[in-house]
């Protein structure tokens, strides 16, 4: 399956300005190799660097997007190795623990070289998309891959002090990130990805993500924003309760990640629609089990109910493992272009 779509990323600006684009738009955080080597022109071999943003844009075009993501090799946060498996820790061995070893850790330091690859490969993206620039996670997963989750724990109460410090600076390493990726003319737009909770709450409680957190955050989308470039959060969990600081404080102008245990993506539509663009939400369990009958005929109730609305992106409510049967999603697809 290759759509005669034509990649217009207009139509993403739309939705993340919560008005109603000229045909259903689709979006997601990433796919997989499998389905960005099927999917991409046959000269194409997915990889990494140049190759992988040439590859993953074809493929994406191909498939009907009117953007792709972008990941930014050579940058992130040294830490200690861990086990990685099916699933992976976080309570690895820290690489900050107390004052001496925050003192002797090496932050990285973005630089316009960073975002070479991406200038690179501008020539060859098809026209009329753009990249969404995906960060080297974000403020709370940083800070966790740095100093293990029990210990930050138990750290925002013996030494408040230094989990200020390494927020503090985890934060401006990535606002620097995202202000040197804002000026590449290729990056139209951002995903904030930062995991912060679980089915029933977030990983900090509410006032400790307000205080070592969400400002740097809301620096992060100011950096964009600064450039006229929205951003977009994926987060995993539990938002409700900080609904307020997501769409009002933070200003983020779409939120990704949805699951139907937490709340469907059919009611947090309902609820937060009028503040913040809607992206994806089509459950991985759900789109993973299910008839692909059964997929098409809810994604294309999603889009039947924000037709006239707008504020929304049809994807899944995460990602795209390999996982996912290829016929599964290639159907959740299918609904978007029936209503082109």
């Amino acid at each position: 399956m290759v759509t005669k779509r034509k990649p217009n990323f207009e139509n993403l600006l739309k939705v993340l300005r919560r008005e109603t684009p000229s045909r259903p738009v689709l979006m997601e955080l990433f796919m997989n190799g499998v389905i960005y080597n099927r999917f991409c022109d046959p000269e194409y071999q997915y990889g990494n660097g140049f190759d992988g943003l040439v590859t993953t844009a074809s493929s994406f075009a191909n498939l009907g997007y009117d953007y792709f993501t972008a990941s930014i090799a050579g940058f992130g946060f040294p830490q200690k190795a861990r086990d990685s498996k099916q699933t992976t820790t976080l309570n690895h061995e820290p690489a900050i623990y107390d004052r001496k070893s925050f003192d002797e850790y090496q932050w990285p330091d973005a630089q316009p070289h960073n975002f070479e690859q991406l200038t690179k490969a501008a020539p060859y993206i098809p026209e009329g998309m753009k990249a969404v620039m995906i960060g080297p996670s974000g403020v709370l997963e940083n800070t966790i891959a740095i100093m293990g989750y029990d210990n930050l724990c138990e750290k925002l109460y013996e030494d408040p002090q230094l989990v200020s410090d390494v927020t503090e600076n985890v934060g401006r390493c990535l606002v620097k990130f995202y202000t040197l990726g804002a000026e590449n003319d290729l990056v139209g737009a951002a995903f904030g990805n930062d995991d912060w909770g679980f089915n029933t709450q977030t990983m900090l409680s509410p006032k400790h993500m307000r205080e070592y957190i969400f400002p740097w955050h809301k620096k992060i989308v100011e950096a964009m924003h600064s450039r006229n470039k929205p951003c977009i959060l994926h987060s995993c969990g539990n938002p409700l309760e900080i609904m307020d600081d997501i769409a009002g404080d933070i200003k983020y102008d779409g939120r990704h990640s949805y699951e139907d245990n937490i709340i469907p993506v059919e009611d947090f539509y309902e609820r937060f629609h009028d503040k913040i663009a809607v992206i994806g939400g089509i459950d991985v369990n759900f789109i993973t089990t299910a008839k692909p009958e059964e997929i098409k005929e809810r994604s294309k109730k999603m889009l039947e109910r924000t037709s006239s609305r707008g504020g929304y992106a049809l994807g899944t409510g995460n990602s795209v493992p390999e996982y996912i049967p290829v016929e599964n999603y290639l159907a959740m697809l299918s609904a978007a272009y029936d209503l082109d």
